[in-house]
């Protein structure tokens, strides 16, 4: 099933408007929802315990203490008639101390329980009527009694006497009554507590049970509607990157992931597109890859052709000219003798170029063996072999020291050897060259450079000076080939370094290049296993007629030279006939 047909299948098969709500609409409603839910459990917990204290705070702090005040008071009653009655039966004065201690301890219960009541209109009103039953005994029992003068006994069954216990009687049966309804004020409170406490436990039971039930909700929520949505688009993701770019992508969950899922459904249908086009275009790379591998075999083996098969021939050229030259010169007329020396410079030069060429291409074919190479022997050798040219133009030479590399030997003394040789030879007239070499370290590579005070070289010649037979002046103005600067070149990037022209210094020339201090790990020589030898099968080569040489060819730069113009040079002699 295509992409679109996959796509129309998903918006026929829509659950309803809930489809249309996103992760973040799903997880903002759930947060609500479940936010109010624990509100409202919270503020029910809250009115419990806020509840719970009170009732524990009303029966601690007043129906207990009132009913212990209520008893004490009936004690210091019961004190005040066993006072009275003893001093009423016997006359003695010490039976007076327990009337008023008694009625000292009245009066301060009296006060506590007015204290804890005095909230309660029904208990005050209760408290009243103990206080008025309890006056009415001292006022007209006690009060008479203890009044009588000490030594004085009393009737047993006198008036008075009788009429005293029915007052005591009646103000005890009140203190009963109010007790009894303390005690059930304090019994009622204690059910209340147990009542609230129980419903207390059940809320706060609900409570628990609802974060649990919410935490599996959310949990569940995000398996069914994140989880398992993300899960499946990674199966079918790794089921893409595994090989099968032609699975299809299945939206399922919330709007935003269906989404995503879509948007990268049209990305794999996108990379299906890319990846053909890429396939198409690896063929045709394929295809290139193997005319070129093809033609460089044949550059190759045209290479050992020009600089091993014509060197014999080109031997002999140069041989039998000079010896013409030796034996005929100053016999022949004077155009002769211009003939013959054309004839010579030309097979010298082209027996150069032909040695050049072969250096260049042996660099990373023959010379790739790398050790550990000391830069600064490597410049004292190579200063040694150009002391003759160094000590003619009385050049100084200065440098920094230099630090060790993993590098090919024989490379390194031809980088150095090109570098100063174009440093001395490309001088200002009647200046004496003065170069400075230098070494700096550069993150993990080595930066040399190497400055003169010569012609420099101009900024629009900076990167024609590395190809390989450009020249900027004649060869009667410079000598070379103009291979030494390409030859750096390709040494530098066979050792993983780059190399370019300083077009900011303006007092000469300032060539820098960098290397890495080990072998880097993509240096591979091409050919590694070649020795510099004959290929199997030398392609055969057309003899070529001197007219068939083009008629002049563009000088570009040889190396270091700055040039403020281009020169045309003839490939071969101009002369009259």
């Amino acid at each position: 099933m295509s992409g679109d047909q996959q796509q129309d299948a998903v918006r026929r098969h829509r659950p309803g408007r809930l489809s249309t709500w996103t992760t973040r609409r799903w997880l903002h409603v759930g947060a609500g929802l479940s936010l109010m839910l624990l509100a409202v459990l919270g503020v029910a917990g809250s009115w419990i315990l806020a509840r719970t204290e009170s009732i524990s705070t009303d029966l601690a702090d007043v129906r207990s203490p009132a009913l212990t005040s209520a008893i004490r008071l009936e004690t210091a009653v019961l004190n005040q008639e066993t006072g009275t009655r003893g001093y009423e039966l016997t006359g003695r004065p010490e039976f007076l101390a327990p009337y008023r201690q008694g009625l000292q301890e009245e009066r301060k219960h009296r006060s506590e329980l007015a204290r804890l009541l005095s909230g309660d209109d029904v208990r005050m009103s209760d408290l009243r009527s103990v206080q008025q039953a309890v006056g009415t005994w001292q006022e007209r029992y006690a009060g008479p009694v203890t009044a009588v003068a000490p030594g004085t006994a009393a009737d047993p069954a006198a008036e008075r006497t009788t009429r005293g216990k029915k007052l005591f009687d009646a103000a005890r049966s009140t203190m009963r009554e109010q007790q009894d309804l303390l005690r059930a004020d304090r019994d009622t409170a204690r059910q209340d507590l147990r009542e609230v406490i129980r419903l207390r436990n059940w809320v706060f039971t609900a409570i628990a049970l609802v974060i649990v039930v919410l935490t599996a909700c959310v949990f569940e929520g995000m398996r069914r509607g994140i989880n398992r949505p993300l899960e499946r688009l990674g199966r079918d993701a790794r089921t893409i990157a595994a090989g099968d770019f032609g699975h299809p992508i299945t939206p399922t969950g919330p709007a935003d992931l269906r989404r995503l899922s879509a948007e990268i459904d049209s990305m794999r249908r996108r990379l299906v597109q890319e990846l053909a086009f890429s396939e198409e275009a690896r063929l045709r790379l394929d295809a290139q890859a193997a005319n070129l591998q093809r033609s460089n075999a044949e550059l190759e083996q045209f290479a050992y052709v020009a600089s091993h098969d014509l060197q014999e021939p080109l031997r002999k050229v140069s041989s039998f000219t000079q010896l013409l030259q030796r034996r005929y010169g100053g016999q022949l007329d004077s155009r002769a003798d211009q003939y013959i020396d054309f004839a010579v410079d030309g097979a010298n030069r082209m027996q150069v170029l032909i040695n050049d060429l072969l250096d260049f291409s042996r660099v990373g074919r023959v010379h790739h063996s790398y050790e550990r190479v000391e830069l600064d022997g490597v410049l004292d050798r190579t200063l040694s072999a150009l002391s003759i040219a160094i000590e003619e133009a009385d050049a100084t030479i200065t440098r920094d020291p230099l630090p060790g590399l993993v590098a090919d030997p024989t490379q390194m003394g031809m980088l150095w050897q090109n570098l100063i040789a174009n440093a001395v030879k490309f001088r200002r007239p009647d200046v004496a060259p003065r170069v400075h070499v230098t070494a700096v370290r550069e993150g993990a590579l080595w930066r040399f450079t190497v400055t003169d005070n010569g012609i420099g070289i101009a900024p629009e010649y900076a990167d024609k000076v590395f190809v390989i037979f450009q020249r900027l002046h004649t060869k009667d103005a410079y000598s070379g080939s103009g291979i030494g600067l390409a030859m750096c070149k390709k040494i530098v990037e066979f050792h993983g370094g780059t190399i370019h022209v300083d077009t900011e210094y303006r007092d000469g020339a300032r060539i820098s290049f960098t290397l890495p201090p080990e072998q880097p790990e993509s240096t591979v020589p091409a050919d590694s296993g070649q020795q510099d030898t004959a290929p199997a099968a030398a392609p055969a080569v057309s003899p070529v007629a001197p007219d068939a040489v083009p008629a002049s060819a563009s000088a570009a730069p040889d190396v270091q030279g700055a040039a403020r113009r281009t020169v045309t040079v003839s490939a071969k002699p101009e002369v009259s006939p």
